[in-house]
């Protein structure tokens, strides 16, 4: 990490610590943060204004947040109230200022506005001692994010955990003004989306998971994936669906058997064939139908790992006879054919294709395709991606993967050469690491992945995550400037109760022996 001065640890010392005599612990850290040295008491006196330019749907979304979270009953008025929204254009995407004095403003774009809102929450969450009346600082916040993309991504294909603990999730990453849900919904262990055209995939093909391979068929139907789709947009939530090809299909193949393109010993029916016309045509249905139900118009087609189980295309008549005629011995080649064909149906849906870092040879199109860094022990991946000009989303094992273990004491996630993911790793990331500063411009953002070949209930995947989501967060949020470890770890500590308050089995960083390890299968 870059060494600060001590008099810019003792500027944002006194910036988060001491404003009119109470902390600020507001995660992710805000860009500024100004002490006006007095005192606004929020209480079931206060009136919001109504936001006339949004038909009042933020107004009335703070007024149920301020009900729902501490009892207080606030009324929405059309004349001046004491919370004021005013909409500015003038911002930035996703920018806001929040100025609490003789009343409280909140200036911003749709999303600024919002996630003012959450600043707003979080100091009045610090303020609460079991009354309705709330003592804040006054002060005045100026707030950017420093990446435009601070996702989570929850593989649902090894575990299945409905649609309840998905909106929970939601709701703490708006909490923590994250902005992308990536929804790992296909795999070799289960299908989870239904599509009308194909019914084997999830009554079939949902059959089963990591854990326990005869588990009735589970999965989300379309209405229910456009519920929660509604209800992330409501947060400012981009959903993005991964579809799983031309590898980790063994769950497609199971209910649909003539797509196959094989496997191998370990990786049985890994593959969908390559070449085959009827492949390429059941893809594009069921990418039509994924298309209709989320508006981010971005596909995830994976693209990774097909080495595991393409060992049948080197005796398909099919492949064999592609690879004459095109003059090549390479399955390589074979999988970058199939790539850009699956290509060429994303962007006939007018979406852009997202591919794990295997996909950046293939030559898939720079202005239309977005790569996933994920192979941290591959460094020229995320080189080649960058060199060759494609936009790149880092989440790379270590430190992003949240079903590594978090401290080296843990057992029953996963560990590389002994390395883990914990707190203070994700919160550097990625300005300790060399390419922090090369091609900035092509780096959208970062992602926190949840693999779930560990996880297998909600009580182990909220102590996988949390606090560690509060990491990701000011990871993505907060600039270099702003940024250090030892302050965001004091403001941390506020959070606790919190979780607890939401009944989160959590990894307590302060107090490790109070929270043991749950299991990898059993538990809550």
């Amino acid at each position: 990490m870059r060494i600060k001065s001590w008099v810019s640890v003792l500027a944002m010392w006194m910036m988060v610590s001491l404003l009119y005599g109470q902390e600020v612990s507001v995660v992710p850290m805000p860009q500024s943060i100004k002490s006006l040295n007095s005192s606004f008491y929020f209480g079931n006196h206060i009136t919001i204004q109504e936001s006339d330019f949004d038909n009042g749907q933020i107004s009335h979304y703070l007024q149920q947040e301020i009900h729902d979270r501490f009892g207080i009953y606030t009324k929405i008025v059309a004349a001046e109230g004491d919370v004021v929204f005013v909409y500015d254009e003038g911002f930035s995407s996703e920018s806001y200022s929040l100025k609490i004095d003789e009343n409280i403003q909140i200036n911003g774009d749709d999303a600024g506005l919002f996630y003012g809102i959450q600043t707003l929450l979080q100091l009045m969450a610090d303020a609460e001692e079991g009354s309705t009346k709330f003592q804040l600082p006054t002060l005045e916040i100026e707030d950017s994010p420093a990446f435009q993309w601070r996702g989570i991504m929850l593989d649902e294909s090894r575990h299945f955990f409905g649609k309840e603990v998905v909106l929970e999730l939601l709701r703490w990453m708006a909490f923590y003004k994250l902005n992308v849900f990536h929804w790992h919904l296909t795999d070799s262990p289960g299908w989870r989306i239904e599509i009308k055209k194909y019914p084997y995939l999830t009554l079939i093909g949902g059959i089963g998971d990591d854990h326990h391979p005869h588990q009735k068929a589970q999965f989300y139907t379309q209405e229910e994936i456009k519920e929660i789709v509604a209800y992330a947009q409501n947060l400012h939530i981009e959903v993005v669906p991964e579809i799983d090809m031309p590898g980790h299909a063994t769950s497609v193949n199971k209910a649909y058997p003539v797509f196959s393109g094989g496997g191998s010993e370990r990786f049985p029916e890994f593959t969908l064939h390559p070449i085959k016309d009827t492949v390429a045509t059941f893809l594009t249905d069921v990418l039509k139908e994924v298309d209709a139900l989320f508006p981010s118009q971005k596909i995830h087609i994976g693209g990774d790992e097909v080495h595991f189980g393409n060992h049948a295309w080197k005796t398909d008549s099919l492949v064999v006879d592609w690879m004459k005629a095109n003059h090549t011995s390479s399955l390589v080649d074979v999988e970058h054919y199939f790539l850009n064909r699956m290509a060429d149906s994303v962007s006939g849906l007018n979406n852009t294709l997202l591919g794990w870092d295997e996909v950046v040879n293939a030559g898939l199109p720079i202005d239309n395709t977005i790569i996933y860094w994920w192979r941290h022990d591959r460094l020229d991946a995320l080189t080649n991606a960058l060199d060759a000009g494609y936009p790149v989303v880092l989440c790379p094992r270590i430190p992003l993967y949240l079903d590594f273990d978090q401290d080296e004491s843990h057992r029953f996630g996963r560990k590389w050469g002994g390395r883990f993911a914990d707190l203070k790793t994700i919160y550097h990331f990625p300005e300790d690491t060399l390419y922090a500063d090369t091609h900035s411009d092509q780096i959208l953002g970062l992602q926190g992945n949840i693999w779930t070949e560990r996880i297998a209930n909600r009580h182990r995947l909220m102590y996988m995550t949390f606090p560690r989501i509060a990491a990701v967060a000011e990871a993505g949020w907060a600039k270099s400037d702003n940024k250090d470890f030892n302050l965001f770890f004091h403001r941390l500590e506020h959070h606790m109760p919190w979780y607890e308050e939401g009944e989160i089995y959590f990894y307590d960083v302060f107090d490790p022996e109070s929270t043991p390890e749950p299991v990898m299968i059993e538990g809550r």
